[in-house]
């Protein structure tokens, strides 16, 4: 991770500012942490007709969204916009103010904008990349595999991660498709691998039954959803990855570690979204950090992607110009 990308971190304020889904939480805390602060969490939750409005509308008031305005925003999420756009108006434009994701209205509104490189944003303060920003490192990878390491001990190697996503806007889960995938990894396991398996919130009760039931007489952990989540443990402990590519969080976060992600490629519908995520899997795939999933193991290297360093470093230079050009006037 980059050392040393701001001056004096600790004496700047940060707020992170999302809708309180964990996906934007999480690649807001993962740039800050990267930069090396030590954000405030701030969650909006705007209700009628405001939440119809955003992004274009005016923020909703909110208590807690109050001076003294921050150094630094990471906003993320649609209903996080008409925030962004109001503290940095606020603050005289001294709090610089970072987007994540497509804001939906024009990037000048902000100082830096990162969007995904499938949404084909374009300006001259808007950075793309093919994977998310993510809260993973080395040494986090390091840490949770080796607090994870005892309960899979007794699995052979080659050990397997196995990211079990599910339904959304994009993609379905069914039990059906929840069989066909438990029949493949158990075929995995049957030539000598073995499965460290974590299904999702989105899972589904019925589906993550089916994987556990096929699984049972393979040399296989699949959690259970209780006590401390294992995912990055497992990442960490992995010889090769499985996920399904409904996450492109997850897919991203697969190819961080510098394993084979082997990507299992759902049912979909014909929209707009699925149109981005054939993007995001179509430039994973060309980068060489990702296959689809065949139902059998393969083995070949590739440079791990790290797109949080990267964002990190170009905000970094944004924000000392920023700071410099304020200091001017």
């Amino acid at each position: 991770m980059p050392k040393n990308l701001l001056a004096e971190p600790q004496r700047l304020t940060c707020w992170v500012l999302t809708n309180g889904m964990a996906g934007f939480e999480t690649q807001g805390i993962g740039i800050a942490e990267a930069l090396g602060l030590t954000p405030e969490m701030k969650r909006v939750a705007p209700s009628a007709p405001w939440k119809w409005m955003a992004p274009w509308g005016p923020a909703q008031p909110d208590e807690h969204i109050a001076p003294p305005w921050p150094d630094i925003l990471i906003a993320s999420g649609r209903q996080s916009i008409p925030y962004a756009r109001m503290i940095r108006r606020k603050s005289g434009g001294r709090t610089f103010t970072i987007v994540l994701q497509d804001p939906r209205i024009a990037p000048v509104n902000f100082d830096f904008v990162w969007a995904p490189a499938h949404d084909r944003l374009e300006g001259p303060n808007v950075l793309s990349t093919a994977v998310s920003p993510h809260r993973l490192t080395r040494a986090r990878l390091a840490e949770e595999a080796a607090l994870f390491e005892p309960q899979v001990a007794r699995l052979p190697r080659p050990r397997v991660a196995v990211l079990i996503g599910g339904t959304n806007s994009v993609y379905r889960l069914t039990a059906e498709t929840a069989a066909d995938i438990a029949g493949k990894l158990a075929a995995v396991a049957d030539k000598g691998a073995s499965l460290m398996v974590t299904p999702s919130r989105r899972t589904g009760e019925r589906q993550t039954q089916i994987l556990k039931d096929a699984l049972k007489d393979s040399p296989a952990v699949v959690w259970d959803g209780t006590g401390s989540n294992p995912y990055f443990g497992f990442l960490g402990l992995a010889d090769a990855v499985i996920v399904t590519c409904d996450s492109v969080n997850m897919v991203g976060e697969a190819a961080f570690t510098g394993k084979p992600v082997h990507v299992i490629e759902l049912e979909g519908g014909q929209s707009r979204k699925e149109t981005k995520f054939r993007r995001f899997l179509d430039a994973i795939y060309a980068s060489g950090a990702a296959r689809p999933f065949t139902g059998q193991l393969e083995r070949w290297e590739y440079d791990p992607l790290n797109a949080t360093d990267e964002i990190a470093e170009a905000i970094a230079i944004r924000f000392a110009a920023h700071r410099k050009r304020r200091h001017v006037q």
